[in-house]
């Protein structure tokens, strides 16, 4: 690590204390998280997701791709979009790729996978939303159904993983939103 590079608190995790702009006025555990704060920490983390879900249904119905090699490439380019967009906003704070990459990671892990298992399953459930191509409605109202519904069966787990200082709560040491 450079001198230039700050040096980071462990990024799995951070004090609940540290995320104090987002809390409601009660003493400790998940009551002391809002819903604003977990709403806010799982949208920056469904926008990753969500632009590495739609590329990669996108690619896959283009090309033709088997239902599974495209959530496949879905579920990989939400974790690529997802940790990139964290990480933008932590190495822009001064820390090193490595540092940034392990917070990301911290950050972002549990909620990513939460929300690509809910994504893929419901455009997998959904008759023919997989095979209707990128000109169907039903394709694109299943895809925007399946983030909707990720994102809210994922916010209240991020509110409490805030609560105890872990998920979204570590890049707060990094940056204010």
């Amino acid at each position: 690590m450079s001198k230039a590079e700050k040096s980071p608190p462990e990024p799995d995790s951070v004090e609940p204390t540290q995320v104090h702009q987002h809390a409601e006025p009660k003493l400790g555990g998940i009551s002391s998280v809002s819903w604003s704060a977990a709403a806010s920490a799982t949208l920056h983390c469904l926008t990753g997701c969500a632009i590495g879900e739609v590329l990669g249904m996108v690619i896959g119905t283009t090309l033709g791709l088997h239902n599974a090699a495209t959530v496949i490439l879905s579920v990989a380019l939400a974790f690529v979009f997802g940790y990139a967009l964290t990480m933008r906003g932590v190495l822009r704070a001064g820390v090193g790729f490595t540092s940034a990459l392990k917070v990301a990671l911290a950050a972002d892990t549990v909620s990513i996978v939460i929300m690509e298992i809910l994504d893929n399953a419901i455009m997998i459930a959904v008759p023919g939303a997989m095979d209707a191509g990128i000109t169907s409605p039903l394709f694109w109202s299943a895809l925007a159904f399946s983030l909707l519904v990720a994102f809210l069966l994922t916010t209240p787990v991020n509110r409490w993983m805030i609560s105890r200082g872990k998920g979204h709560a570590v890049v707060h040491a990094y940056h204010h939103h």
